[in-house]
C-alpha cells in the first residue's frame, strides 16, 4: 500500500479531527491538518498520491484521477428491478436467493453486495472482502451511514460484513462447503475507460490477475458455485476454467462465467 495521508475539510471541528486521526492511526497513514491548503499542496508536501477526506458525513479518497466516494450506484436500479419481478444478470449468475450464504472476494465500491444482500435477506449471509484499506474504510463507512435510499435497500447495506483482506488469505481460513457461492470482479484485464464514475478506483485497485490457487481454494468454499464476472470475450475464463453462461447484453460489455461443484 502506498503512503496516503488524512485530512479534513477547510473548516472541519474538533470532533470531526478526531475521526481523522483516529482512522489514519487505525489505517496506518498520517494526519495532517488542512489549514488553507489546495489537495495538490498537500500531495506535493507530503509525497503521496492519495489523500482520505474525512467530512461530517463522508469519507473520499482524493487522487489524480478524482475523487472516489461511496454511493449505491446500480444498486438501486437493479434492486427495483427485482422488486418488480424482472432478473438480475449477477443474481442468476449466482443462483442466490433467500438464506444464502455469499462470499464476494472483490468488494470495489460495493453495488453487487448490495444487490447479493438484499436477495439474500435477514437470513442470509454476506461477506465482502477488499484488499485494499481505503476502498475497505470507505464503502464500510459508506454502507453504515448511508442514508439517501429505501429502508430495503438500507438494510441490504447494513447486513454486509466488510473485511480489509486479500482474498488469498481469507479464502484458506474458511471451512469447505462454508458459502453457498464465492464471487469474483477482477480489475478487467481490458478497462472500460468510459466508467468514468471508478475511475479514481483504478490507481487503488488490485491489480494482479486471479490465479488457478485462488480458484482451487474458492471452489472449496463454495457449497454450489464460484462465479466470475470479466470483459466480454476475455481469456480469463478460459485460463481459469469458468464456463461463460450470461454473455454480454445489448447494454453491457461484461460477461459471467461459472464454476459448478
Amino acid at each position: 500500500m502506498e503512503k496516503f495521508i488524512v485530512t479534513t475539510g477547510r473548516k472541519a471541528d474538533s470532533e470531526i479531527e478526531r475521526l481523522a486521526e483516529e482512522i489514519s492511526s487505525r489505517l496506518g497513514g498520517k494526519f495532517v491538518k488542512r489549514e488553507d491548503f489546495s489537495f495538490d499542496k498537500l500531495k506535493k508536501i507530503h509525497g503521496v498520491e492519495n489523500i482520505l477526506l474525512v467530512k461530517k458525513n463522508s469519507l473520499s479518497v482524493i487522487n489524480s484521477a478524482g475523487e472516489l466516494f461511496f454511493h449505491p450506484n446500480t444498486a438501486h436500479l437493479r434492486i427495483k428491478n427485482l422488486r418488480e419481478g424482472n432478473g438480475d444478470r449477477l443474481v442468476d449468475a449466482l443462483k442466490i436467493s433467500a438464506g444464502s450464504k455469499i462470499l464476494d472476494c472483490t468488494l470495489g465500491l460495493g453495488s453487487d453486495a448490495i444487490v447479493s444482500s438484499f436477495v439474500a435477506g435477514s437470513t442470509g449471509k454476506v461477506v465482502a472482502l477488499e484488499i485494499n484499506p481505503l476502498i475497505a474504510e470507505i464503502v464500510r463507512h459508506g454502507l453504515k451511514n448511508f442514508s439517501e435510499d429505501s429502508p430495503h435497500i438500507l438494510e441490504a447495506m447494513r447486513r454486509i460484513e466488510v473485511i480489509n483482506i486479500a482474498a488469498e488469505n481469507f479464502l484458506p481460513t474458511c471451512a469447505e462447503n462454508s458459502f453457498d457461492a464465492v464471487y469474483f470482479d477482477p480489475m478487467f484485464r481490458r478497462p472500460v475507460q468510459k466508467s468514468s464514475g471508478i475511475n479514481p478506483l483504478r490507481p487503488l485497485a488490485e491489480k494482479n490477475p486471479l490465479t488457478p490457487e485462488i480458484v482451487r481454494e474458492a471452489c472449496r468454499v463454495a457449497k454450489f458455485r464460484v462465479v466470475m464476472k470479466e470483459h466480454s470475450g476475455s481469456p480469463e475464463f478460459a485460463r481459469l476454467g469458468f464456463k461463460i453462461i450470461t454473455d454480454s447484453g445489448k447494454y453491457s460489455s461484461v460477461s459471467f462465467g461459472v464454476i459448478e461443484k
